[in-house]
């Protein structure tokens, strides 16, 4: 472990190592690579949501001159693994609109795209089904939820509970469909060798990136390599591998030159993963203390028919509040889109949305402080597991931020605070999110000059690892982080876990640390003389066997102030406040960072994110950013972070916590919550729009 007495750079805000690069433009991302005698490649999308294609003409796309191949289902090379997202172009059958039915190759970007225009495709159209409802005959429970968590819970007697109540409520909830779009887009570049094929990939994991590419095209993991250095933001939708890098590689083989293939922004919204929608029933019983005799929560979902992705939405009720009687259950449809996936903490965002609005209203309808009714119901142990927590450090966060936000001079009563014209209010909500480690692997080096280099195949998707890793490293090392060298983003480095489920950090730090402490006891061994050719440590983390004693999570507090206006109901936010509990800080100027954009997230979600499906074409119609509403500067005044010390020793060696994901929970859900208390009209279902405040 990382002793105190030792510690330099850890928790300070030292600026992003990386930063100099990305200002100056230095820095590649995936499509800045250019290896000699690049194409480029634009794909043709069905115009239809189910059905098969019936015939396809390419002869005036081939005509072009620049136009080298136009792919399709009747000549594009058979893929090892044919069936789900990935076994692109390997039959006539559509699945989805927007799905990828050719690929125009062509010797610049302009003429490709001239060339998909020109691709002529007939379909043979079936009916199609892309409508959410609680009312389907053909929900189905899925064997587990997202990763590998049971699919429903229960303990007690829910049924019973609830009517006996002294107070109860039963209130469904909804979130739509969120599209995730990160600044770089996904782009790939592909190009063969006799060695196998390298890929310059904007990812959050070029291992696994390598592992499925291989695994697709039937080759020996070892002659796939992917690099992927510098990421341009993510959030959880380069965390699986998508139809257009299968593609690119798929076009590369068969041009014999490399090819570049990035997704417009329009193609987001149908090959790169969103957040499910959501419809989420929960029933809530207290008794005249305002405890919680009953909590259940069932969730209803989608999926493609394609591959079975279930969110696991209803997994951080399990957990939040005690309760002695407890449902949670998760449903399914199979629709006729593309298939969700990861988006910054899946469940927990839409989840908690849900449970913390309730949890104010159960405190409306207690006449109860919603602070005071959450530290009432704080679990002394894991309601779930029966397990110990770790740490948990909700109750600090609740009331720190209480009084950070002056929470104290509150008015409980709703729509009685204005400004003028302006309707005034304030709410708050929990967030967590689960801490969480997987098996990594590391290097620590040192030449004979002193200088250090660590290798990890870690990825910075725009979160900072590039900087909080080398200063785990130099605290590890116990040298100064000048004397660090760090390489990250690449298969020929040792692998590493993906960056996801804020678990980045704890997994490649722990690695890290491992290294770095083997190579000091080789340094030993050598009474700190250096050999000539250097040393050199290989390790491999391990799962964190704590986890099977404790559980762990990070919590937090938000707190948001709304304005409403009386006359047209438009929303601002003046203010919010997040307060943390998430282990030892390793850097205090990215956390803020990261803590900052996640509840900037949250504020989108809660006001102006939607994808909205016409059910006429199976298709969302707001494909691009001037239609699909994120949060700009106008909707926010300032937020504030904050942190509590929290000393965590279970979860890994450096006490740290994921942080990435924790800012958007709750977040919505106290903004949601602030809007009742200024108008008095209640919104349980996302975006928070002024059409549902006036009506």
């Amino acid at each position: 472990m990382i002793s105190t007495t030792q510690q330099r750079v850890v928790g300070k805000p030292l600026d992003r190592i990386d930063g100099p690069k990305k200002v100056t433009g230095t820095a590649p991302y995936a499509y800045e690579h250019s290896p000699d005698d690049v194409t480029y490649a634009f794909p043709v999308q069905s115009a239809i949501a189910k059905g098969r294609i019936a015939s396809i003409d390419t002869s005036e796309a081939q005509a072009i001159p620049g136009v080298i191949i136009v792919l399709t289902h009747e000549n594009a090379p058979r893929l090892k693994e044919q069936e789900g997202e990935l076994a692109v172009l390997q039959s006539n059958a559509v699945a989805y609109r927007g799905q990828f039915v050719a690929l125009v190759v062509a010797e610049t970007l302009e003429v490709a795209r001239q060339g998909a225009e020109l691709v002529t495709v007939r379909y043979e159209e079936q009916p199609h089904d892309v409508e959410l409802s609680t009312g389907r005959s053909d929900l189905y429970k899925p064997e587990h939820v997202n990763p590998f968590n049971e699919t429903d819970t229960a303990s007690g007697n829910v049924e019973a509970a609830l009517a006996s109540a002294a107070v109860s409520i039963d209130h469904t909830y909804t979130t739509p469909a969120y599209h995730n779009n990160p600044l770089e887009p996904h782009a790939t570049v592909a190009r063969w060798s006799s060695d196998g094929v390298t890929l310059y990939d904007s990812n959050q994991g070029s291992h696994m990136t390598r592992d499925r590419v291989a695994k697709v095209f039937g080759l020996e993991p070892e002659r796939v390599r992917v690099i992927s250095p510098y990421v341009g933001g993510a959030f959880g939708s380069k965390g699986a591998t998508h139809p257009h890098v299968i593609l690119t590689v798929m076009a590369a083989q068969v041009v014999g030159r490399p090819v570049k293939f990035a997704l417009a922004r329009q193609h987001m919204f149908a090959v790169a993963g969103y957040r499910t929608p959501t419809i989420q029933r929960i029933r809530l019983g207290a008794d005249n203390d305002g405890r919680l005799t009953a909590i259940a929560h069932e969730v209803v979902e989608q999926t493609s028919t394609l591959e079975e992705f279930a969110e696991q939405t209803a997994l951080p009720t399990r957990m939040m509040y005690a309760a002695p009687n407890r449902l949670t259950t998760h449903r399914l449809a199979r629709l006729d889109v593309p298939t969700p996936a990861w988006m910054r903490a899946p469940g927990e965002c839409p989840g908690m949305f849900a449970l913390e609005s309730a949890m104010d209203e159960l405190a409306i309808a207690f006449g109860l402080d919603p602070i005071q009714l959450r530290i009432r119901n704080e679990p002394k142990i894991d309601p779930e597991t029966g397990q110990p927590f770790s740490s948990r450090g909700l109750v600090a966060c609740l009331q720190e931020g209480a009084q950070r936000f002056g929470w104290q001079q509150r008015d409980p009563r709703p729509g009685i605070r204005s400004d003028g014209r302006w309707l005034i209010g304030t709410g708050v909500a929990a967030s967590t999110y689960p801490t969480r480690r997987r098996p990594s692997t590391a290097i620590a080096r040192v030449d004979h000059q002193g200088q250090y280099s660590v290798l990890i195949d870690a990825s910075d998707i725009g979160t900072g690892a590039w900087t909080v890793l080398t200063q785990i490293a130099a605290d590890a090392l116990d040298v100064p982080v000048e004397r660090v060298h760090l390489e990250i983003g690449d298969t020929l480095l040792p692998r590493a876990s993906l960056a996801g489920g804020s678990m980045g950090t704890a997994s490649w730090g722990t690695a890290i640390v491992e290294a770095a402490r083997k190579l000091r006891e080789r340094l030993q061994e050598e009474h700190g003389v250096i050999p000539a050719a250097g040393l050199e440590v290989m390790v491999e983390s391990g799962e964190n066997t704590e986890a099977k004693r404790f559980a762990m999570h990070a919590f937090g507090a938000q707190f948001a102030e709304v304005r409403v206006n009386i006359d047209t109901g438009e929303i601002r936010v003046p203010r919010l406040l997040g307060v943390f509990a998430a282990g030892r800080i390793i850097n205090a100027k990215t956390a803020r960072s990261q803590f900052l954009g996640g509840m900037t997230m949250g504020l989108s979600m809660a006001l102006h994110e939607e994808s909205v499906m016409d059910p006429r074409f199976g298709d969302y119609v707001n494909h691009d950013f001037a239609e699909y509403h994120i949060a700009t500067n106008a909707d926010v005044g300032t937020i504030d972070v904050l942190w509590i010390d929290e000393d965590d020793p279970y979860v890994n060696p450096m006490g740290a916590k994921g942080i990435g994901e924790i800012g958007i929970v709750g977040t919505a859900a106290a903004i949601a919550n602030a809007v009742y208390h200024a108008t008095g009209t209640r919104v349980r279902d996302l975006p928070i729009t002024l059409d549902k405040l006036l009506s």
